[in-house]
C-alpha cells in the first residue's frame, strides 16, 4: 500500500517525495515557476521599505539612534512582513473554500476571512459546480515534477461559453487566487496540472487524470470574486517545460559548468617581518 505524499524544503524550493519510492523527489509546480524573471519585485520591495520609512519615521529613527542594525533589519524585512501576512491569509482562505466546496458546513470565521466566505458562496450559487476532485498532488513522472491543485469541478456551460444549469458539463482544472489581481503565470500553473501524468491522493494512491475540457482561475479578493477562463494548452505547458529545465539549470547543471583553474596569479609574497609577526 502506497505511504502518504510528502515534501520538504531545499534551498528554498519544495520538493514532492514518490511515497513508493522515496529516492524519487520532484520539485514542485510553484517552485518551478520561481524561474520565471520578476524584474518588477526589486522596486516593489524597494517602495515598500520606503513606505514604511517614511510612515514610520519618529519610530525608525528612534530605533537607529538605539541600535542601527536592527533599524537596518526592520526596514529591509518589510516586504517579507507583507507577504507572510498575505500568505496566512490566502491559507485560512484556501482552507475555507475546500471545506465550503465539500458540502461541510462553515459557522462565523474571522472577519478577516468573512468576505471571502461570502464571495465563495456566490461562487457557488451561481456557477453550481460539482467537485471531482480537492487538493490532491498532480504528478507527472515523464517531466519530473508534481504539485498540489486547488480543484477539479464538473460545470455546466451554455453556448457562449458562461455557466448554465442546462448547459453541456465541462471538467475544469481550477484555481483560486487571494491576490490583488490574476497574473498570467497561473496559465502556466494550470498548463502543468492538466498535463500530469496522474493524480496522487493524500494517502499516495495513484488515480488516472481524467479528460480535461479546460482551467479556469477564481479570483476572490475582499471586495469582489470573478471566475474567468485560462489557457492551458500544449503552447502554454511547453513554455512551463522550459522552467522546468531552467530549473534543472539553476539548481544543478550550473554548478557543474566552471571547472577549478588550471592557471592562476601566484599568491601574494609573505615577508620574512610579515611571518615572525605571527
Amino acid at each position: 500500500m502506497a505511504g502518504t505524499v510528502r515534501t520538504i524544503q531545499r534551498g528554498g524550493s519544495r520538493f514532492y517525495i514518490d511515497p513508493e519510492n522515496p529516492a524519487i523527489k520532484y520539485p514542485g509546480v510553484t517552485s518551478i515557476l520561481g524561474m520565471l524573471p520578476k524584474p518588477f519585485l526589486a522596486y516593489w520591495q524597494a517602495k515598500m521599505v520606503a513606505e514604511l520609512a517614511v510612515d514610520s519615521l519618529p519610530f525608525v529613527q528612534q530605533m537607529a539612534d538605539r541600535d542601527r542594525a536592527g533599524a537596518v533589519d526592520y526596514l529591509k524585512g518589510a516586504a517579507r512582513r507583507y507577504t507572510n501576512i498575505r500568505a496566512d491569509i490566502g491559507s485560512q482562505a484556501h482552507d475555507l473554500f475546500e471545506r465550503m466546496i465539500r458540502g461541510e458546513y462553515v459557522g462565523r470565521v474571522h472577519p478577516d476571512i468573512e468576505p471571502y466566505r461570502v464571495h465563495f458562496a456566490e461562487f457557488l450559487d451561481r456557477v453550481q459546480p460539482t467537485l471531482i476532485r480537492a487538493e490532491d498532488v498532480a504528478w507527472s513522472d515523464t517531466h519530473r515534477y508534481a504539485g498540489s491543485f486547488d480543484g477539479i469541478l464538473s460545470i455546466r456551460l451554455g453556448e457562449d461559453g458562461k455557466p448554465d444549469p442546462q448547459g453541456e458539463p465541462a471538467q475544469v482544472m481550477c484555481d483560486w487566487k487571494t491576490s490583488k489581481s490574476t497574473y498570467p503565470d497561473v496559465a502556466l500553473q494550470m498548463a502543468a496540472y492538466s498535463h500530469a501524468d496522474r493524480i496522487m491522493t493524500a494517502d499516495g494512491t495513484a488515480l488516472p487524470m481524467p479528460k480535461l475540457d479546460g482551467a479556469a482561475v477564481l479570483h476572490i479578493t475582499p471586495d469582489q470574486w470573478a471566475f474567468k477562463p485560462v489557457r492551458a494548452d500544449r503552447e502554454v505547458f511547453d513554455v512551463f517545460l522550459t522552467l522546468r529545465r531552467v530549473f534543472d539549470w539553476d539548481r544543478e547543471t550550473s554548478k557543474t559548468v566552471i571547472g577549478r583553474a588550471i592557471a592562476q596569479s601566484a599568491g601574494r609574497l609573505v615577508t620574512g617581518t610579515e611571518r615572525r609577526a605571527k
